[in-house]
């Protein structure tokens, strides 16, 4: 058994689905059903005994103990996070609670346990935390794309916290030899992708006749990651992964959120067209920027590519197809 914290939330809830779908160990799922998690992500599995959810915050030390010591876990996936920049600049409190804190409680509870395995189980046991590119900062246009010695940079809360986790992840390496992995992801996209994040955001407004809001001039680039090759990825890193280690994952489809909808709009209007004829590029609309707003994010991923043989299976042409087919399925 694996133990997933943050198993109801976008990437979590894939990675749980794809874990068991591929006849992998059981998975016992922690999620704290914030307003990002949601059990609906996971009917498919409704009976399945190989998956047991646990309601439950990780910054509940004891807690967090009692469930390793009671399931016995082989490994954590660690993807429980707040992690929205907006929400961030409004409300930084509960960033530095969840991904500082609780990635703090939830070391020393998979220390402690760790620390009383016996010889085999203790060297196979693995602390597998998913983190992000933001913790690198920000890009100008002729800079080289973020690498594993990239110096971290952040420029919001949000991407603060996270920073500050992966130090506190890699301490309990150093310090205690804790076999941890470290990953750091560029922008995922996918099916359930909470409605905030740009590009669901985007699909519900066009459908739903609303504005297509565009922060600034719309040329903040991202390196866009369908969330079933970042699935893959961490497979990987937990089987084969050095502990101690980060991995950088990335798809090196580098996009400017104007191009995004752009695209966005194009398949809509194919798939879905509007009874006027018009496209959905017309509810377009500029807006203030956002404080801090990161500029351009790229990952080489060269690293992860050449030392475990991952590659990314999906171009953007053919995600966002798949991601907004998705969206039209399962939101008639």
């Amino acid at each position: 058994m694996i133990l997933v914290t943050g198993g109801a939330g976008f990437i979590g809830s894939n990675f749980v689905l794809d874990w068991l779908a591929r006849g992998n160990a059981a998975v016992l799922n922690v999620d704290k059903l914030t307003y990002a998690g949601n059990l609906h992500n996971l009917v498919s599995l409704k009976g399945d005994i190989r998956h047991t959810f646990v309601l439950a915050d990780i910054c509940d030390g004891e807690k967090m103990s009692a469930l390793l010591n009671a399931y016995k876990p082989t490994a954590i996936a660690h993807f429980a996070a707040e992690s929205h920049v907006d929400r961030s600049i409004q409300g930084p409190a509960e960033f530095i609670r969840t991904n500082i804190n609780g990635t703090f409680k939830l070391l020393e509870a998979a220390r402690a346990y760790w620390s009383g395995l016996e010889n085999q189980e203790k060297e196979q046991f693995r602390f597998l935390h998913v983190s992000t590119d933001e913790a690198y900062g920000s890009l100008e246009a002729g800079d080289a794309p973020f690498s594993e010695a990239t110096a971290y940079a952040p420029n919001s809360p949000y991407s603060a916290s996270k920073a500050a986790s992966d130090h506190l992840v890699r301490a309990y390496f150093h310090t205690y030899g804790l076999p941890t992995l470290t990953t750091n992801c560029s922008n995922n996209y996918g099916p359930n992708h909470f409605p905030e994040k740009l590009i669901p955001l985007m699909i519900a407004n066009a459908l739903a006749g609303k504005d297509l809001p565009i922060y600034g001039d719309g040329q903040q680039i991202r390196d866009w990651l369908y969330v079933g090759d970042h699935c893959a990825a961490l497979r990987l890193v937990l089987a084969d992964g050095v502990p101690g280690e980060t991995y950088n994952i990335g798809a090196q489809n580098q996009k400017t959120n104007l191009d995004v909808v752009f695209t966005l709009c194009d398949i809509l209007d194919e798939l879905k067209p509007i009874a006027s004829g018009k496209s959905y590029r017309q509810q377009i609309v500029y807006v203030a920027d956002r404080p801090g707003h990161d500029r351009r994010y790229a990952i080489d991923a060269s690293k992860i590519e050449r030392e475990l043989g991952w590659r990314p299976l999906e171009a953007f042409d053919t995600g966002i197809r798949k991601t907004v087919q998705w969206y039209l399925d399962t939101h008639p």
